[in-house]
Order: structure tokens, then C-alpha cells, then sequence
């Protein structure tokens, strides 16, 4: 299927232990009914079939990595475990940055894109947990984890979770602009915009008076006591 003149086609590539929540967050912004008329999002793996999620269930993948032949974004999200990807899909990659295609990253899937050597020699980022193993995988790759997403052109990557929102709107915000990033933002009930250089979490001490330590503590209220 192509997609109709004038819709951005977006391709999610999933790897073998995709983290459902990254996919969900593109298939949200950019597969939801309401963006029918701007967006046409697939969703791909190297073979057609069942896929694992790295969450103890597994989706149908309909499309092979022919959709991303016809693909003005591509998009893969995080997977786990982190073993070494190869073959056709990231040859797949490698044809369509060679086009010109915008290919983004959410979460661990930054590792895809770093074995792709797509990376090389750019600003990257992923989720902070995973930060030494990647350094020490992709020396090339000038890796900054803590950020929220970072924009190099045609690559984009950004941190965990919640992370992907804030790139995917950005994406709809170089796309179509303010407005139609913030309905789809207020449709989510997300944050409308958190800049890419924020700070993927923040260390805050928790405050320790005296009726917090107290509730903390119990005891627990029965079952209707609230």
C-alpha cells in the first residue's frame, strides 16, 4: 500500500523484543485516526509475523522491510535484550538515510542505528540507564545522556519513554507546526512541549516532615476507608 499524495508515510521498524510502550507512543501520535489525513504509519520488522515485545507478549507485524522503501520517516523504537542487530534490516536503514529518509530513534533503539553506523560521528542520545554500555559499544557516536532528544539533521534519537512523546511531537512540530502538535498533545494528555536539552530525570530529595514520614509509614487504611 502506498500512502495517499500529500500524507507523510511513517515507518516503525521493530526489532525481536521491541518495548511495546515505544512502539505505542508512534503508533499514538502518528497512526491515530484523528491524523488519517497527514500520516500513514506502518509498522515493520525484517520478516513478517509474530514479533516478541519485551514485556511478555508478542504483536503481528503484517509488513516486511519493503514498507520502508516507501517511507518519508522511519522510526524504531527500543528493544531488549541488546544483542548485536544485523542484516537486511539494517541495510534497510542504510538505503533509506542514503535517500534522504528522516529516521528517528526512540529509547534503545539508538543501538540499532549505531550498528547501522548512522551515528558515527554525531550527537546521540538513549535512555540513561544504558548509557556506559553504549559508549562502550559506540565509541564514535558522541553520545550525551542527558537530554531528552537530540536533532542532527535527517538522525534524530531521543531518551526513554516518556522521551518519545517529546520527540514524536516534535516531529509533528516541524511537520505541521504548533497547533497541530498541541491538539495531538492535549489528545494524549501530555506536556505540549519539553525542549530536547532538558534533562532526562532530576535527583530531588523528598521532603521528610512529619505527616509524610507518618503516612508513608501506615498503617494502611482498609479496603473503602478512603
Amino acid at each position: 500500500m502506498t500512502a495517499q499524495s500529500g500524507v507523510h508515510r511513517v515507518v516503525a521498524l521493530v526489532f525481536p523484543g521491541v518495548v511495546a510502550f515505544d512502539l505505542s507512543i508512534a503508533a499514538q501520535v502518528f497512526g491515530h485516526r484523528d491524523e488519517r489525513e497527514r500520516y500513514d504509519f506502518v509498522v515493520c520488522s525484517e520478516r513478517s509475523g509474530r514479533v516478541a515485545t519485551s514485556t511478555a507478549f508478542g504483536i503481528d507485524v503484517r509488513s516486511g522491510l519493503d514498507a520502508i522503501e516507501a517511507a518519508d520517516t522511519v522510526i524504531v523504537p527500543g528493544f531488549y535484550p541488546l544483542l548485536s542487530v544485523e542484516g537486511p534490516a539494517l541495510d534497510a536503514l542504510r538505503s533509506a538515510a542514503a535517500r534522504g529518509v528522516r529516521i528517528a530513534s526512540v529509547c534503545t533503539g539508538a543501538f540499532a542505528l549505531a550498528e547501522a553506523g548512522l551515528l558515527d560521528g554525531r550527537a546521540a542520545t538513549t535512555h540513561w540507564d544504558e548509557a556506559e554500555h553504549f559508549r562502550a559499544r559506540f565509541p564514535r557516536v558522541r553520545l550525551n545522556a542527558d537530554v531528552l532528544y537530540v536533532d542532527e539533521g535527517p538522525i534524530l534519537t531521543s531518551a526513554g519513554l516518556s522521551a518519545g512523546i517529546d520527540l514524536c511531537l516534535y516531529l509533528v512540530r516541524k511537520d505541521h507546526g504548533e497547533r497541530v502538535a498541541a491538539d495531538i498533545a492535549r489528545r494524549m494528555v501530555v506536556a505540549t512541549h519539553r525542549t530536547g536539552g532538558q534533562t532526562q530525570y532530576a535527583l530531588r530529595p523528598l521532603p521528610r516532615t512529619a505527616a509524610s514520614v507518618r503516612h508513608a509509614s501506615g498503617p494502611w487504611p482498609r479496603c473503602g476507608a478512603l
